[in-house]
């Protein structure tokens, strides 16, 4: 895999979930068999928009040069994406609110993606 290959895929994933976050986000938590209220509209939006931020930096920098810029790149997704596993991970073992077996899916992205940038950053030079 490639640096601009992990970051293009990135921004793709980032970009389709964000829309899903921002534009409906009951219909798209609803997929997972999650029920948002008013504030969890909210909530899922603001994540929306952090996944559009994303979705941003990593198609800005995917054609990116600079090894120093690209390493920023990459920790930036590594955080992100490994803090995401950890929850979604916890979350789908303990079964919470409910969500169903899509939850697992999450969980498999967000780790992916966390092992793309980590190999970039750690192991691909």
């Amino acid at each position: 895999m490639t640096y601009k290959n992990v970051t293009t895929i990135g921004a793709v994933l980032s970009f389709i979930f964000a829309l899903g976050f921002i534009f409906i986000p009951a219909q798209f938590t609803g997929y997972y068999n999650v029920t948002l209220n008013e504030g969890g509209v909210f909530i899922a939006q603001l994540f929306g928009a952090a996944l559009l931020g994303f979705a941003a930096l990593n198609w800005s920098g995917r054609d990116l040069s600079d090894k120093q810029a690209q390493q920023a790149v990459e920790n930036a997704n590594i955080a992100g994406d490994t803090v995401g596993f950890i929850f979604a991970l916890i979350a789908q073992v303990n079964g919470v609110g409910g969500i169903n077996a899509l939850g697992w899916s999450t969980v498999l992205v967000y780790l992916l993606l966390a092992l793309g940038f980590a190999y970039l950053r750690f192991v691909a030079k």
